[in-house]
């Protein structure tokens, strides 16, 4: 089964802090991503295949790559991770 929070984790470089309950994430991502990257973040983490993901919201493979990688850009800006970590 597909585990958001550990797949945030893997894609924070620098973590400070706990991640916040996976409701807590869903919420936050699909507020700070657009709705693409959303869609594209949770189908790469569960290993769909990036023909597979293009095909679903109509663009280029290479075109997916990229939304992925803008995605995990994303992730890592402070401002962002502060809304995703709890320090309890």
């Amino acid at each position: 089964m597909f585990n958001l929070t550990k797949a945030v984790q893997l894609r924070i470089d620098k973590l400070v802090g706990s991640l916040k309950s996976e409701e807590q994430l869903v919420e936050i991502l699909r507020k700070k991503f657009t709705k693409k990257e959303y869609k594209v973040f949770i189908a790469m983490e569960s290993d769909v295949s990036v023909s597979e993901i293009a095909k679903e919201i109509s663009v280029e493979v290479d075109r997916v790559k990229e939304i992925y990688k803008a995605a995990c850009k994303k992730l890592n800006q402070e401002k962002i991770k502060k809304e995703l970590v709890t320090f309890e």
